[in-house]
């Protein structure tokens, strides 16, 4: 094979990563529009470009999903997510009007079971999503998010936010994961610490 041929792994890789280009696109774009908080077609159209800068500039590796679509397992997922949302937005509207008004923050490292990048991508977002908890670092090698925590006072509560952590990790991988993944999960559930 001479140098101007390509091998057929490399162009069949190149094919695979223009419908990965399409859906971080669409994400994208939808992500721009929803920070504006204004679906117009100018928002849609700037979100588009930007997307598209993005994806032109700042290339990311291609990422195969492996995992299947569990319709139960996601609606499971998507209900405990809301439910959080509500709770941890309380939480913290509490704490910033409450009367002794002192909150302690921490640092939390959780090492995730399953170690993807989806897995930890997604799992990152989540909780970033959810009020109170933002990462603040992840360490891809050992599966590690490293979260900052709104007001924990006690190495209980330390302990039961990791829990939480790990719970949510695990409806993540039942509702998207693959075979393996969920039967990691399911393994590692089944593991009482002693």
């Amino acid at each position: 094979m001479n140098g101007s041929e390509a091998s057929p792994g490399t162009a069949m890789q190149r094919k695979a990563t223009w419908p990965d280009r399409v859906l971080a696109l669409a994400a994208m774009t939808v992500m721009w529009t929803l920070l504006w908080g204004d679906v117009s077609w100018g928002n849609v159209i700037g979100g588009a470009v930007v997307a598209m800068l993005v994806i032109a500039f700042f290339p990311l590796p291609p990422l195969r999903f492996q995992g299947r679509i569990r319709p139960w397992a996601l609606v499971v997922f998507l209900a405990h997510f809301a439910w959080d949302l509500v709770v941890s937005s309380a939480q913290v509207a509490w704490a910033a009007i409450r009367p002794n008004g002192e909150v302690i923050n921490a640092l939390i490292a959780v090492r995730l079971r399953v170690r993807s990048d989806l897995n930890m991508t997604l799992t990152g977002e989540a909780l970033t999503l959810i009020p109170g908890s933002l990462i603040v670092d992840a360490d891809r090698d050992t599966g590690t998010l490293y979260i900052h925590v709104f007001d924990v006072k006690s190495l209980e509560q330390v302990e039961r936010f990791r829990a939480r952590v790990l719970a949510l990790e695990a409806r993540i991988v039942r509702a998207i994961g693959s075979r393996d993944e969920v039967r990691m999960i399911n393994n590692a559930a089944k593991v009482v610490p002693s």
